[in-house]
């Protein structure tokens, strides 16, 4: 499922988009941050595609290798390990999966040259001729060669980026998120052929966090930017970066009116997010505006937390 952090970031880009727009609308907006995650899902199914993409790939391979009229004995023989790997094969009969991909039709046969150059990067690899030259290969060793494929040929791919810049702009930011829930599924698969197949939110309660972060962040703009001009000393607001305004914006936000998330979680998560989309010397100024925020905020009573372990959360 698309983690929080990604939905916190998701809510910053659409926030930034939505005050830099000549007419924002809010319902527009809260349509274009379920799409933005939308598209971060199907890159999820993009990426184990590929997987399949690059198998079927080293087939066609084979075959017209032995089609020769005069094949080489590993040509007439080849080393089919990695064709047969039970790992790909479940991922390949999932039906979620399966039933995702062809509703989707999600499809890199655009880019033949994309599977070329990964296979190619991926057969010349020690891991790879390892992995087919072992006597025999146990269960784990199959789902270690395509935990391999995925994190260190395929999303480590300089083509691939290029690819997802070109096609989406929503992908830009997309693909550790994404590659992370593939790793995760690929991590899950058991030899019995059950594997974990992660939905879109991890549930409704996530959906939710989503739409009412960015609409709270829109509806307490003016009282949280007072608050931030508050807390900055003696820096005049008009000379805060805007992006920083926004991740404190969001960041006051949540811990102001998300009762049941601790106002560490919110701390850590928005200065890891500052730490992306800021510089270094503005990732700590943030650092120290929310800190001081968040202790006076609780010690006037306006952060309050609920729920197990979090009543007088200090």
């Amino acid at each position: 499922m698309i983690s929080r952090r990604l939905l916190r970031i998701k809510t910053l880009q659409v926030l930034y988009a939505y005050y830099l727009s000549d007419n924002p609308s809010l319902e527009k907006s809260k349509k274009e941050l379920l799409f933005s995650v939308e598209k971060t899902y199907e890159l999820y199914h993009y990426l184990i595609l590929l997987i399949l993409d690059i198998t079927d790939y080293s087939e066609t391979r084979n075959d017209i290798a032995r089609s020769k009229y005069f094949p080489t004995e590993e040509e007439a023989n080849p080393n089919v390990r990695f064709l047969t790997n039970p790992v790909i094969s479940t991922l390949r009969n999932n039906p979620e999966l399966k039933r995702y991909i062809g509703t989707k039709r999600i499809s890199w046969v655009n880019y033949p040259e994309l599977i070329k150059n990964l296979y190619n990067e991926f057969i010349n690899h020690e891991a790879y001729k390892d992995y087919m030259d072992s006597p025999q290969a146990d269960f784990g060793q199959h789902k270690d060669i395509v935990s391999f494929l995925l994190t260190d040929i395929i999303i480590q791919s300089d083509l691939l980026q290029q690819i997802l810049e070109e096609q989406s702009i929503y992908w830009n930011d997309a693909l550790d998120f994404a590659g992370l829930m593939a790793q995760k599924t690929v991590a899950s698969c058991k030899e019995s052929g059950k594997i974990k197949v992660f939905p879109k939110f991890k549930n409704d309660d996530d959906r939710q966090f989503l739409l009412e972060l960015f609409q709270k962040s829109v509806n307490k703009s003016s009282e949280n930017r007072d608050l931030i001009k508050r807390f900055a000393d003696n820096w005049e607001f008009e000379r805060i970066a805007l992006m920083d305004i926004f991740i404190m914006q969001i960041a006051i936000t949540e811990a102001i009116e998300f009762p049941s998330i601790p106002t560490k979680v919110t701390f850590n998560e928005f200065i890891e997010i500052s730490k992306y989309y800021s510089t270094e010397k503005s990732s700590q100024f943030i650092n120290g505006i929310l800190d001081k925020a968040f202790h006076t905020l609780k010690a006037e009573n306006k952060i309050q937390k609920t729920g197990r372990g979090l009543i007088g959360e200090v």
